[in-house]
């Protein structure tokens, strides 16, 4: 087995911890997620950013090709969550309007969940062809951002009341899709400006 996708494997574990952190430690969450989100704005900007804007010079719709990809990335996660709304924050309250729409959305939404950590597993195998330090970078980054999922994910559906099995079953969906990414992202052959493309998309999102 290959590294990238021993590495995905151990963002699953990292997953399942946030996960557990829900059920266990709910009056902490807001520290977590907020340490969260200050390593991951780190992550993007100090380290994947200053690579990819290195690796491409390209141009589309008269600016770098690398800033339109960041920001469509961005957009994309933003029409993500208008739709599918699963990044709710653990803390907020629930109307009964808003729980009708995450009962709709849950089916649609879990598919979208797996594409999304499916991305990010193939994020984590393109990286490491471009060079080892871009690949811990990212790892790093998807651990990061698989942990607070998982924290997410159950509190959210613990506040909607859909825990369950079937939720448990949508962690290993997450792990099984982030691997299978990964093993992908290790075998594509792709060129240096869609490699920076892809992984600018990434930041953004």
């Amino acid at each position: 087995m290959n590294l990238p996708i021993l590495l995905a494997a151990a963002t699953a574990l990292a997953t399942a911890a946030g996960g557990l952190l829900a059920l266990k430690a709910k009056d902490r969450l807001h520290l977590v997620l907020g340490l969260a989100a200050g390593l991951l704005l780190g992550l993007v900007a100090f380290d994947l950013l200053p690579e990819v804007f290195e690796m491409s010079s390209a141009t589309l719709l008269g600016a770098p090709a690398v800033s339109v990809a960041l920001v469509g990335g961005f957009l994309l996660l933003h029409l993500y969550e208008k739709f599918f709304g699963t990044h709710e924050p653990a803390e907020s309250d629930f109307s009964d309007d808003h729980k009708h729409r995450v009962n709709v959305a849950g089916g649609l939404g879990a598919f979208a969940m797996a594409g999304h950590v499916f991305l990010d597993g193939l994020a984590l195998g393109v990286a490491f062809k471009v060079s080892n330090d871009l690949g811990l970078a990212v790892f790093i980054a998807l651990l990061v951002h698989a942990f607070s999922d998982g924290l997410n994910t159950v509190s959210f559906m613990i506040k909607s009341g859909l825990w369950g099995k079937k939720s448990i079953g949508l962690l290993g969906v997450d792990a099984l899709a982030r691997i299978s990414g990964a093993a992908l992202g290790s075998t594509l052959v792709l060129s240096n400006n869609l490699i920076a493309l892809y992984l600018a998309a990434f930041s953004g999102i």
